[in-house]
């Protein structure tokens, strides 16, 4: 075969490939969640303040900083001191504590960047904070749910927000029990996720407080603790890091250890 034959082949193989690349990518239609995804996270906000399915969004300058927080207060109740494991650095407290809040509510009416949900291992939804954000995203959630494969006690994984007010939620799940180690890696690596998607706003619920039993003085240790060591490395990053709680004794509870954890000097 003389070298122009060659030549032509070779030239004819490389149109069909190409043609058959453009003409595979024209057909390639995205699923439904990924075209709701696009669209929920490109829309105005007014315009998607019209599908929330809360009455009425809390936004981040309706949630005092825990520092604005206790200045309003006329006293605190007495503190619990920090676990003789964990350290601090002094030098940030005021800064900080500008960088966390306590919110008592509803999570999934936060108009922020990302909210955490306390999922389970299939990641399809359940009861508690799980089925709340489920519903209130719509049936998009659950679908791209199904494309990440489940999670593992500790992972973190992230989702659009769909019809939350929340632009993204990330998906982690807890220990059963009493269980630090694992507790602590599921609030590092939703902070690390949050980080890696450079968002600025995240909410937290009480992880595993609830059905899966763990105690909530231990756990607000760790909580506490995790996201003070991710401030401390990554304040310029971070506007706010939300504690949401759901009821007085949380609150109560909060309010006495984060003294501690977030000194106001």
């Amino acid at each position: 075969m003389n070298f122009r034959i060659l030549s032509l082949l070779r030239l004819s193989k490389k149109t069909f490939f190409l043609n058959y690349s453009s003409k595979a990518q024209t057909n390639f239609k995205m699923s439904s969640w990924e075209k709701e995804k696009k669209e929920f996270l490109s829309m105005p906000l007014e315009a998607k303040r019209k599908v929330y399915k809360c009455n009425k969004p809390v936004l981040l300058d309706d949630v005092p900083t825990w520092a604005e927080y206790a200045e309003m207060q006329s006293s605190l109740p007495e503190k619990i001191p920090l676990l003789t494991t964990n350290q601090i650095d002094n030098a940030q407290n005021t800064q900080l504590a500008k960088k966390i809040s306590m919110f008592r509510g509803d999570i999934t009416t936060l108009e922020i960047d990302a909210i955490v949900n306390a999922a389970n291992k299939t990641l399809l939804g359940g009861g508690g904070v799980d089925g709340a954000i489920h519903r209130a995203a719509g049936p998009c959630l659950k679908q791209e749910c199904q494309t990440l494969h489940g999670c593992q006690v500790g992972e973190a994984k992230l989702t659009g927000g769909y019809m939350l007010p929340a632009k993204y939620v990330i998906h982690t799940v807890g220990p059963q029990g009493e269980q630090p180690g694992y507790l602590a890696e599921c609030y590092k690596n939703s902070l690390n996720v949050m980080k890696a998607q450079k968002l600025r706003t995240i909410a937290f619920p009480c992880i595993s407080t609830g059905i899966y039993g763990y105690p909530l003085k231990p756990a607000a240790h760790v909580a506490s603790m995790e996201v003070r060591k991710h401030l401390e490395s990554n304040s310029d990053s971070v506007d706010r890091v939300i504690f949401c709680l759901f009821s007085e004794e949380d609150e109560i509870l909060y309010k006495q250890i984060l003294q501690s954890y977030f000194p106001l000097k």
